[in-house]
């Protein structure tokens, strides 16, 4: 028996992936020094911008009364977070080369 960890649903898709790649010759360029920071950042902005929106979340859910403005309130941070995520993807992607800036 290997002493390895099975491997997960995820990790398993992600080998087949490479596998395919590779068999098809395709090849995912390096980033420079400069992608990797500049992705970085955007990671760390973005990380800060959720942090900021829980945190007036937490705020507005004290000041809240009814289940109605709590609904609302919990719906608004879902968007919130769902367009922050859109966005760092789009900034990596354009980072990366992926998409024009």
């Amino acid at each position: 028996m290997s002493d390895s960890a099975p491997k997960s649903a995820y990790e398993l898709a992600m080998e087949r992936l490479r596998q395919k790649d590779k068999e098809a010759s395709v090849e995912e360029p390096s980033l420079t020094a400069k992608q990797k920071a500049s992705i970085a950042e955007a990671r760390q902005f973005h990380q800060a911008k959720v942090a900021e929106r829980e945190i007036l979340h937490q705020a507005a859910l004290a000041a809240a009364r009814t289940h109605e403005e709590i609904d609302k309130l919990t719906e608004e941070l879902r968007r919130d977070r769902e367009r922050l995520t859109k966005d760092l993807d789009r900034k990596v992607a354009e980072i990366r080369g992926d998409r024009p800036a």
